[in-house]
């Protein structure tokens, strides 16, 4: 479970600049002020996908994590971050979530007891 918490909290990292331009693009560059408010009650369906994207994800942090630290520059470092960041996005849309509400599951997650213990039970 700890490495799960961990794996959420980088991905979040990674995913930093994903939300805003997510967003942007599906809304045609229009922000949403209903979308900002942080929804912490996920029906069932949105919590597997998220535990299904979370998967892919773990495999994408693995991967990329040891390349990016070997990375023999920063510019270089920062090119695969962006090709994770990428293929993570790709994960989540392929699991039937789009970015916002993996990253609002990710943060109840660590701060929602009940997104917690629902999130474990379907792991």
């Amino acid at each position: 479970m700890k490495k799960f918490l961990t794996s959420a909290t980088i991905s979040l990292a990674l995913l930093a600049g994903a939300p805003a331009l997510a967003q942007a693009q599906q809304s045609g560059g229009q922000t949403n002020p209903a979308a900002s408010q942080q929804q912490t009650n996920f029906d069932d369906a949105e919590l597997r996908q998220f535990v299904e994207a979370q998967s892919g994800i773990n495999d994408i942090r693995d991967e990329y994590m040891a390349k990016i630290e070997a990375a023999d520059s920063q510019e270089k470092a920062q090119e695969l971050q962006m090709e994770a960041n990428d293929e993570m996005v790709t994960v989540i849309d392929e699991a039937g979530l789009d970015i916002p509400t993996y990253n609002a599951i990710a943060t109840a997650y660590n701060s929602e007891p009940d997104v917690r213990e629902k999130v474990d039970s379907l792991m």
